[in-house]
């Protein structure tokens, strides 16, 4: 009889890393995650069935689950929008992700002191990385989230001016962050130079009012007219009320720019709009 082949033993599996930065979330870890069953997304699902999904969506329903969460303001929903940022931690340092750029969106869309909290600990804790890092330092900025200074000042070095524009917003106020953005003003990039002296503003600092009024002259929005408020003087009170006759959709924001500004001019100059608004 003969004997069976004798074969040899298999040789040690290499573990072979998966492409984390496809963009898409593959690789070991993301494999071994059971795919979760396709979620109808319509007015019959329940909150409570909306959030359960979020966390193990994959790309064709983070968003519609993402933007679902947002049409119903569900502040219920952050801890698993959260958790599905977290789900791809270490992955995307060449693409985006597709699920933690619809969690921060949406988290940024909802607000609230929760998801301002959710947001800061993604960006302090490395959670998103690569492109996506960009979208969010954007939800950062658009939730008014102060991050330590030692997260702040690496995001304003970024770079990225993608990074660096947002994280302006997220700048505590303190020495270093402060010197930070100071230096921002001669950014080469125009929009990083514009948010550096809209936050410098902000936090009672002069320093950018030139290109301040620049853009004030070029391309005045809501957001310029209030930072331009913090560090207004009789010229800038005089051009706001300008903007408030000129710029009709504007005028509700100068008119309330001008009115954060205890000076006898600022009053003036609304009392002066009142007026015309009356004989319009």
């Amino acid at each position: 009889m003969t004997p069976p082949p004798i074969h040899p033993p298999p040789a040690p599996r290499a573990w072979a890393q998966g492409d984390l930065f496809s963009g898409r979330g593959s690789g070991e870890t993301a494999a071994a995650a059971p795919s979760p069953s396709p979620v109808v997304v319509s007015d019959a699902l329940t909150d409570s069935a909306l959030i359960a999904a979020i966390p193990g969506a994959g790309q064709s329903a983070c968003r519609a689950l993402a933007q679902e969460a947002v049409r119903r303001r569900l502040a219920a929903a952050i801890p698993a929008l959260e958790a599905l940022c977290r789900r791809f931690k270490g992955f995307g340092l060449d693409h985006a992700i597709a699920e933690q750029v619809a969690a921060v969106q949406a988290m940024a869309a909802i607000g609230g002191a929760e998801a301002v909290a959710a947001v800061r600990r993604v960006i302090v804790q490395d959670v998103v990385a690569g492109p996506g890092l960009a979208e969010a330092v954007r939800a950062a900025a658009v939730l008014r989230c102060v991050l330590p200074e030692h997260t702040a000042v690496a995001l304003l070095r970024h770079p990225d001016p993608a990074v660096r524009a947002p994280a302006c917003r997220c700048a505590p106020r303190a020495d270093q962050s402060a010197a930070l953005l100071a230096s921002l003003l001669e950014d080469l990039n125009p929009g990083v130079a514009g948010e550096a002296a809209k936050e410098l503003a902000r936090m009672g600092r002069p320093d950018g009012r030139r290109r301040l009024l620049d853009l004030l002259a070029q391309q005045p929005d809501a957001d310029l007219l209030g930072a331009l408020a913090a560090i207004a003087d009789d010229e800038c009170t005089v051009l706001l009320g300008r903007v408030a006759r000129s710029h009709p959709p504007l005028r509700d924001a100068a008119v309330q720019a001008l009115d954060s500004i205890e000076t006898p001019r600022a009053a003036a100059v609304l009392e002066s709009l009142a007026k015309a608004a009356t004989t319009a």
